[in-house]
């Protein structure tokens, strides 16, 4: 980069940090408002310091005064004496004192009466440092003369920031409302920005857990160890001993300062491993230094642990105000100003506050200054997810359109296919039916052919196979119907085809067919297959058997294994073992019952019925399935 650029840079810098130069002025005089007409400013006092370890002290000092100025490293006791003017409070107006900081425990007595106590003389659990304090000062406790007495005494802890800060005193009407903003600055905002500190590091720690993104990671280290800073500004009564809250707040203090560097590059996507690793190196001597200090009593080592995090930050500047004015990113800018303000913040409350250089302050301003990057981490979120909501969303819509085209690719196939298998179905059944009139009643046509071209053609014979025929021809039909897999249906059917029949003969019919369940789909190959055996069956019965009654029983048996319709045909004619008087052989009827029984699946019985005195029963169990 030439001398130019760098000289270019760093004008654009120092204007962006303007408005944050502007906001710290402001900062400051808002949390040194101007005293009231009718109030009076105490800049004096008469003090009696007795440091431990050191003579006892009696000398005038001016207002703010600070202890661990004056005595690093040691706690003691102090005693403030100082002549109120009477004129300040006129007549028998209630008057009051403003006290932007005294500590660190503390009596207020006002002409020889305490009026006043903030935890007790000599015991570290309460620190009345941490906040401001109106003090009413009673009409009644106001004497006659030129001056009002009021006295002091606090105990100091050593590093706790103690002391006596600017006094005002006047009406209680007056100070009032000052003492409500003040409040305000300090201390209200201290506990909003520790509930916002929580609740982002919070919510960055949860994505940091679903996305394992380090920005997101470092930042809830960062937002989480600023909590314990902000809670000391206002949480007098802490449950952790003094000084080991001091190190425990300085450990948090020096984390949360290093990790928003580091947050910084992360956002900003520029990781340069040497100063990377000078952040981290950098936030361990900061640590070890604010340990030390506190176990050490020596404050010089956290001041030292403050300058180098002040020059971590000061290094990683010149990267930020790159990327804003030369890659020209809005989020650089934005943390131009974000970390610009944070480094004069800082470097006001190192040198004024911590210090006490250049006159001296009591406020810090680096809580303020930081929350600007909880703001930051939330206009990253936002922004992250509506990124994501539009990416989703273009997605969502390349999908969509995928989808359809898909469908219609897929519509246009399944048609296709649909028109292939119904094509496909006219074709096998024109097949099954060719092939049933070919074997069914063209065999049987066939089979009167031959009887009819013999000489003398017996009639029965010749009655019989057109009988046949045209039981055939009418179970080709009814296999065309649709049966809707129901069983009932297709044995209801048989017995119409076979009463007439039946009848004629002479042989009752007993129909024993139970209710049978809705069968999973069954072809119509199947059902023609079934009534053909029952057919062979009573036909069997009507030649051979000379029977004079058939039961028919069939039912649906669902705790066999597997599952069955079960259908028996019982006559009480001859049996298996007779043959009919004149007649011939049965042929190879029963051979074709097994066949076409194997064909579906179903196992076919034929035995002796004892039970009807030397009949026949033939069983058919056809494993099904419910749907």
């Amino acid at each position: 980069m030439t001398a130019a650029r760098a000289r270019r840079l760093l004008r654009a810098a120092l204007w962006t940090a303007w408005p944050l130069l502007a906001w710290t002025a402001g900062a400051a005089q808002q949390a040194h408002a101007a005293t009231p007409a009718n109030a009076l400013d105490i800049t004096t006092a008469e003090a009696v310091l007795e440091p431990d370890g050191l003579p006892a002290q009696t000398r005038r000092v001016s207002l703010p005064f600070r202890w661990d100025h004056e005595f690093p490293g040691l706690g003691g006791k102090a005693t403030y004496r100082i002549d109120l003017p009477t004129a300040a409070v006129p007549g028998q107006e209630p008057g009051a004192l403003l006290m932007s900081g005294v500590g660190n425990q503390v009596g207020i007595s006002f002409n020889n009466a305490l009026v006043a106590s903030y935890g007790t003389l000599g015991d570290p659990a309460h620190d009345a440092s941490k906040s401001n304090l109106l003090v009413p000062l009673p009409a009644a406790l106001q004497r006659e003369g030129p001056a009002q007495s009021l006295e002091v005494r606090t105990t100091v802890q050593r590093q706790r920031g103690a002391g006596l800060a600017s006094i005002q005193y006047g009406t209680e009407a007056a100070l009032a409302p000052l003492y409500r903003s003040q409040q305000n600055w300090r201390n209200t905002s201290a506990i909003v920005y520790a509930v916002s500190l929580v609740l982002m590091g919070g919510l960055a720690g949860g994505l940091w857990l679903r996305q394992r993104d380090a920005l997101y990671g470092c930042f809830a280290l960062a937002a989480l160890s600023g909590v314990a800073r902000n809670l000391d500004r206002v949480w007098p009564d802490m449950p952790i001993p003094w000084p080991l809250w001091g190190a425990v707040v300085a450990v948090c203090y020096a984390c949360h300062i290093g990790l928003i560097a580091r947050f910084v590059l992360l956002v900003l996507e520029r990781n340069p491993p040497w100063l990377v690793r000078s952040i981290y190196a950098a936030l361990a001597l900061s640590v070890a230094l604010a340990c030390a200090s506190f176990a050490f009593a020596l404050p010089m080592l956290w001041t030292a642990g403050l300058v180098v995090l002040q020059a971590t930050s000061i290094v990683c500047l010149p990267y930020v105000v790159y990327g804003a004015l030369v890659e020209h990113r809005r989020i650089a800018a934005v943390l131009l100003a974000a970390g610009t303000g944070a480094i004069l913040a800082g470097a006001h409350d190192l040198l004024l506050v911590r210090m006490g250089l250049f006159g001296g302050a009591y406020y810090t301003l680096t809580a303020h200054a930081m929350f600007f990057f909880v703001m930051i981490l939330a206009g990253l979120v936002v922004e992250r997810y509506s990124r994501t909501v539009a990416d989703y969303s273009a997605l969502n819509a390349n999908l969509a359109a995928r989808v359809a085209e898909r469908e219609d690719q897929l519509r246009s196939a399944f048609d296709t296919m649909r028109q292939q298998q119904q094509q496909q179905a006219v074709l096998l059944e024109r097949q099954r039916i060719m092939r049933e009139i070919h074997d069914g009643v063209g065999s049987q046509l066939v089979g009167l052919l031959n009887v009819v071209t013999q000489p003398m053609p017996d009639r029965g014979v010749v009655e019989e196979h057109v009988k046949l025929a045209l039981d055939e021809m009418r179970m080709a039909v009814d296999s065309l119907q649709p049966t809707h897999d129901d069983l009932a249906t297709v044995l209801a059917t048989l017995r119409y085809r076979l009463q007439p029949r039946l009848d004629a003969a002479g042989i009752e019919l007993v129909w024993d067919v139970a209710v049978i369940p809705t069968l999973a789909p069954f072809a119509a190959q199947a059902a023609l297959q079934l009534q053909r055996i029952l057919l062979e069956a009573f036909t069997n019965v009507l030649k051979h058997a000379g029977a004079t009654r058939i039961v028919m029983q069939a039912g649906w048996h669902g705790e066999a294994t597997p599952p069955l319709v079960r259908i028996v045909l019982t006559d009480n004619g001859r049996g298996l073992a007779a043959t009919p008087a004149g007649g011939r052989p049965a042929g190879h009827g029963i051979t074709n019952m097994r066949a076409r029984a194997q064909s579906i699946g179903a196992l076919l019985l034929i035995e002796t019925a004892h039970d009807t005195d030397g009949g026949t029963r033939v069983r058919l169990d056809w494993p099904c399935t419910l749907p």
